[in-house]
């Protein structure tokens, strides 16, 4: 399908495979580690590692010959899914979470609780679905989705 959205979730649109992302962003690096706080098989965590590593968002990194261990690290690809994660965290604690946050972000600079919030690259004015519109971009294929307002 020719649309960003539908070529993320290619990647990391498998239940799985953000739950990884987001051990990774909460410095899980080992195989061992992954399984044990996922509940994952063995197998599937085997698969879907390899996707991620194959897809650039997570780096495979030796750190024994025998018995042969890797690290798994996040790329520039794989922090980038920060502000994704990010909403679907925040998403969750809003609609999912019915005793409130299971963890909160906090802001190191300043020690505060904070949420994620959208804003225009340009001007810093927080964003809305309903503050936008979309026009073609350079690798618009079907002119029609591209211009479907939100």
């Amino acid at each position: 399908m020719h649309c960003s959205v539908a070529q993320c979730l290619e990647v990391v649109g498998e239940w799985w495979s953000m739950l990884i992302v987001r051990d990774a962003f909460f410095g899980v690096t080992r195989f061992e580690d992954f399984q044990r706080r996922l509940g994952i098989s063995r197998n599937i965590l085997t698969q879907r590692l390899q996707h991620l590593t194959e897809a650039g968002v997570l780096s495979r990194i030796s750190y024994s010959e025998h018995p042969r261990r890797f690290h798994y690290r996040l790329t520039d690809k794989g922090r980038d899914l920060w502000p994704v994660l990010t909403a679907m965290r925040q998403w969750g604690d809003r609609y999912a979470a019915p005793d409130g946050p299971p963890l909160h972000m906090v802001h190191q600079a300043c020690g505060e609780t904070v949420d994620a919030v959208m804003v225009c690259s340009a001007c810093g004015v927080p964003l809305g679905a309903r503050d936008v519109r979309v026009t073609p971009g350079p690798g618009a294929g079907d002119p029609l989705v591209a211009t479907a307002q939100p």
